[in-house]
């Protein structure tokens, strides 16, 4: 697939069939793993991959109710595969104060940018994009609520040092069922508007 063509079909779905995604796609997928960028080669990514249709219904009972309230259909048990996009923050200090880099005045460096969480999101994207590659449709699933965000982490029993970011659904588009437009939704502004040259 021409990569602009893989560009033009990245968003964000909301409806899947019921065929199931093979473990070798999965696997293709998660090799985005290995290619995403983390500072100082912290590595502090973390996945979970979720297929157990249980758990994938146990995620959506705590997350779904808001969408529902927007209009959209039940969506979220409905894609066969869930991936928890994870960070372990604890990586990136490891790795900092392990390699000497400590600043006058600072127990370490200083983090303007949280950086875990910057590296989750293009961790996010690398997925999302594998996935589009391999055919497929993905969603995400994240919450603004701090203990709903840590009951889908308990969902699938994260360990104290890792935290969610979110979580991309992944599966075989549904095209026969048409995502409804939430009433106030933003338009994409033009580029003209977010980017501005300094020449």
């Amino acid at each position: 697939m021409d990569f602009s063509d893989v560009l033009r079909r990245r968003r964000m779905e909301r409806s899947y069939t019921d065929e199931p995604v093979s473990d070798e796609a999965i696997l293709r997928i998660l090799e985005g793993l290995r290619r995403a960028p983390s500072a100082g080669f912290s590595q502090g990514h973390r996945v979970v991959v979720v297929t157990d249709p249980k758990l994938r219904q146990e995620a959506a009972d705590i997350a779904e109710a808001r969408y529902v309230e927007l209009g959209f259909p039940r969506w979220i048990a409905s894609a066969p595969v869930h991936l928890y996009v994870c960070t372990r923050e604890d990586s990136y200090h490891e790795r900092y104060n392990a390699a000497g880099d400590i600043r006058e005045g600072y127990s370490e460096i200083p983090w303007p940018v949280p950086f875990w969480w910057f590296d989750c999101g293009a961790l996010f994207m690398l997925l999302q994009l594998a996935a589009l590659n391999e055919g497929l449709a993905t969603g995400m699933v994240s919450s603004v609520y701090t203990d709903e965000l840590q009951a889908l982490a308990d969902v699938v029993n994260l360990p104290d040092d890792v935290s969610l970011a979110g979580i991309i659904t992944v599966g075989h588009l549904d095209d026969t069922v048409k995502t409804p437009v939430p009433p106030g939704a933003a338009t994409r502004r033009p580029n003209e508007e977010l980017v501005e040259w300094r020449r």
